[in-house]
């Protein structure tokens, strides 16, 4: 057998392999022979039909079954002649076989990164030193305080106008017929304004009266979220139940009892104060992270294997639709595909594969390794997080061994990071922006 090796990059090789015939003759004569045992073909007695009448009947099986048994041997031992780490299965379109040449072929591969030692110590990394202000607790308390408001009615009879929250029934016809995407709905609840179909929508409701009916006439832009209604027409049947205003309460010590576990609205606001804490130190952590990573993908460049961007962005890909699902959404809804996806997100897969790289070589480079301790303190912070028991954590990874790896693993690349943050140069800086997105939703509080 002769094995060439063609380098396309650092992470892809094509295997060009060429078995010789007198390998392909043998291992014929023996499917040949192994078939004859078992063949039943009319008029002829068990083991007795001729080779020819086989391969006039079989040929095209029996070749296929010895050109993949003839690709999976000469594969294994081509890849430990060549000593190669390959990363998931070689890609083959295995050409046919023949009795006249020798067979070849060739199998596309993909190694893992050869990584140089790599040089962590001494960045130079910036920490942002964020400060819960006033007005950020008073932002979480209208949040909160929207959030228990309720509707009643208003008593004046009046049309409604710009900012009323109206009750309404509708349902949207094209060409008079009914339309799928529009399709009838009781006890819709907008404000008047804020768009939540379309802004003309809201335009065409201004001036109903409690009690009105009226057709409703837009036509969606081509931009729509929604491609399906992208573009159409729609006339909506539409009935004003009510026109109603929103109730606020007041932010005091009742609207903390109300949330639960409050005794008064200073407790509420030490809450919201922790609550904010908690996610700037996760965000100072978020922030050195990427400033670890930039500086050491600067300082040691490597390709990628595709097989491990791909294997990345279908995790991302998955995260995502199970996000979709727990709000009952899918991708087509918002108006967005997988192939969409994938195009976005793929510079975000290879990063997340060089970071992985990256902590896998450090991990090796500084030996480090997990303590009992180190797993039953990791598993207790993910007990915490996630609300559960720590038997229930170990439960669950004691049925599933591949995630308990997973789980090592990622203990040890927190390591690593921390490693890396005790050899740097810190300096602590206040933050140019305010985290404006730093909010917590209502039930978390």
């Amino acid at each position: 057998m002769q094995v060439t090796v063609e380098d396309i990059n650092t992470v892809k090789k094509v295997l060009h392999i060429e078995i010789p015939k007198d390998k392909v003759l043998d291992e014929l004569d023996k499917a040949y022979s192994d078939l004859k045992k078992r063949a039943k073909v009319k008029g002829f007695r068990p083991g007795k039909t001729p080779r020819s009448m086989l391969q006039r009947l079989y040929q095209k099986d029996v070749h296929a079954d010895v050109s993949s048994k003839l690709i999976q041997e000469s594969l294994i031992d081509a890849i430990k002649e060549a000593d190669l780490k390959i990363l998931g299965p070689p890609r083959v379109d295995p050409p046919e076989l023949s009795e006249k040449t020798s067979y070849r072929f060739d199998a596309t591969i993909e190694v893992s990164p050869q990584i140089r030692d790599i040089d962590f110590k001494g960045l130079d990394l910036k920490k942002n030193i964020y400060a819960v202000t006033d007005e950020e607790v008073q932002v979480q308390l209208q949040m909160l305080q929207k959030n228990l408001a309720y509707f009643k009615d208003i008593e004046e009879d009046r049309p409604a106008r710009e900012n009323d929250f109206v009750l309404i029934d509708y349902e949207g016809f094209q060409n008079g017929n009914p339309f799928t995407e529009t399709r009838r709905t009781e006890n819709y609840s907008l404000k008047i304004g804020n768009g939540q179909i379309l802004k003309p929508f809201d335009d065409q409701l201004i001036g109903m009266k409690k009690g009105d009916q009226k057709d409703i006439i837009v036509t969606f832009p081509e931009d729509y979220f929604n491609p399906k209604l992208a573009s159409r027409e729609i006339t909506f049947q539409v009935n004003l139940k009510s026109i109603r205003q929103q109730v606020l309460p007041s932010i005091d010590d009742a609207l903390a009892k109300q949330l639960g576990n409050f005794e008064s609205l200073e407790d509420l606001k030490k809450a919201i104060v922790e609550n904010l804490t908690k996610g700037y130190e996760k965000r100072t952590e978020q922030e050195i992270s990427e400033q670890i990573f930039q500086a050491l993908i600067s300082r040691n460049d490597f390709e990628v294997p595709d097989l491990l961007v791909e294997s990345e962005l279908e995790a991302i890909l998955d995260e995502a639709e199970r996000s979709f699902s727990y709000h009952n959404k899918t991708f087509e809804d918002a108006g967005l595909s997988r192939e969409k996806l994938r195009e976005r997100y793929r510079e975000v897969a290879e990063k997340q594969v060089k970071r992985h790289l990256l902590l896998s070589k450090l991990i090796e480079q500084e030996k480090l390794q997990l303590s009992e301790q180190d797993l039953e303190n990791g598993m207790e912070d993910m007990a915490k997080a996630s609300g559960q028991s720590m038997e229930e954590i170990k439960s669950y990874y004691d049925r599933n061994e591949d995630k308990l790896d997973f789980f090592k693993h990622t203990l040890l690349e927190k390591q690593v990071i921390q490693l890396i943050i005790e050899n740097s140069r810190i300096q602590e800086v206040a933050p140019h922006e305010r985290a404006a997105d730093m909010s917590i939703e209502a039930d978390e509080t």
